[in-house]
């Protein structure tokens, strides 16, 4: 039997006379090399060889920070949220239905500092809340309050807003009715901490049997890594004894039934997690909408005509501690 002929080998070479047509029966093969966009060096190397553009056959950027925020986009509040205490639980009767509600409490929320897309990389207002006495408090977090006259709060947290729109003036304080009455909210706080917890109490297991031969193991969880399948280990993300609780838990979709500005208590429909005495994040729901714009503008106007001087007093604070700060580094190079 002859040797076959490679098709390739039998086709006569390119040139000026060569009718292309000819190579039409041939199998298309895309072309792939470091000229044509792909390059085998490291990407810190040469990061802009493909400069990512989808002329190049790429796809679009799909990771970064840009991209990140553009996803989120739809689903990040507008306005900023407050922190509060728990307080307990209570009821209220809406028509002739009674309603469960947790008691939330606002205790001197301020707005301590802001982030901003071209210094951090995203839009969010540092709110703090309650009080801490200075001796417990770090030297240069004393210093961060005093640049911005604010006494030491007892816990600082962040809440992201859409835009700089959402950003609020340094040391202005959140009162209950910065939220409308009917609107929806989330509230992130964290569970009670149970120890030490077996797999029936953290994970509803039914146990094993009471008899036939099962001689102290009525509670244990059985067997963990069988080997024909799995590898012969332990799965990742397998459900065990553990520590259970004291993890963040968010609800959301919950419901303002009332607001106090007298008593800084805010009402919101149901159950969340935590004991009493329990920091919590509230904020306007993700998926629900935000109140009306005349609210928003009219809740907003009121607040910065209650700190009209916010500004100015931050300035004064700004300038009294660059003061000390210089004081304090010529006593320290005196010494």
């Amino acid at each position: 039997m002859p040797p076959r002929l490679h098709l390739r080998a039998a086709l006569p070479r390119c040139s000026a006379s060569f009718e292309p047509s000819r190579l039409a029966f041939l199998p298309v093969v895309a072309k792939r090399g470091v000229r044509y966009g792909w390059s085998t060096a490291p990407p810190r190397s040469k990061h802009e060889t493909f400069n990512n553009q989808p002329s190049a056959g790429l796809p679009a950027l799909t990771t970064g920070p840009d991209a990140a925020l553009k996803r989120r986009e739809y689903t990040t509040p507008l306005r900023t949220g407050v922190l509060a205490v728990k307080k307990g639980m209570t009821s209220i009767f809406v028509g002739k239905r009674r309603v469960p509600c947790t008691v939330l409490q606002l205790d001197q929320v301020q707005v301590v500092a802001n982030r901003t897309r071209e210094q951090h990389g995203y839009w969010a207002v540092q709110v703090g809340t309650g009080d801490k006495h200075p001796k417990n408090v770090p030297s240069p977090l004393l210093g961060y309050y005093e640049a911005k006259g604010i006494a030491p709060k007892q816990e600082l947290v962040e809440f992201r807003v859409k835009s700089k729109d959402g950003l609020l003036p340094v040391g202005v304080q959140l009162r209950p009715d910065w939220f409308k009455l009917g609107q929806y909210v989330d509230v992130r706080s964290k569970s009670r901490g149970m120890g030490f917890a077996g797999g029936m109490k953290r994970h509803g297991f039914k146990g094993q049997e009471a008899s036939h031969g099962n001689s102290k193991n009525h509670r244990t969880i059985g067997s963990v890594g069988p080997s024909q399948g799995s590898g012969s280990r332990v799965l990742p993300g397998k459900k065990m004894p553990g520590r259970m609780g004291n993890e963040f838990v968010t609800v959301q979709n919950l419901k303002i039934m009332q607001v106090d500005n007298d008593l800084g208590t805010v009402l919101v429909g149901g159950p969340i997690a935590g004991p009493k005495g329990r920091i919590v994040r509230l904020q306007d729901a993700k998926k629900r909408k935000a109140p009306a714009e005349p609210y928003r503008e009219k809740v907003l106007k009121e607040l910065l005509e209650r700190h009209a001087d916010a500004d100015q007093k931050l300035q004064a604070a700004r300038t009294v501690h660059m003061e000390m700060k210089a004081k304090r580094q010529g006593h320290l190079a005196e010494l």
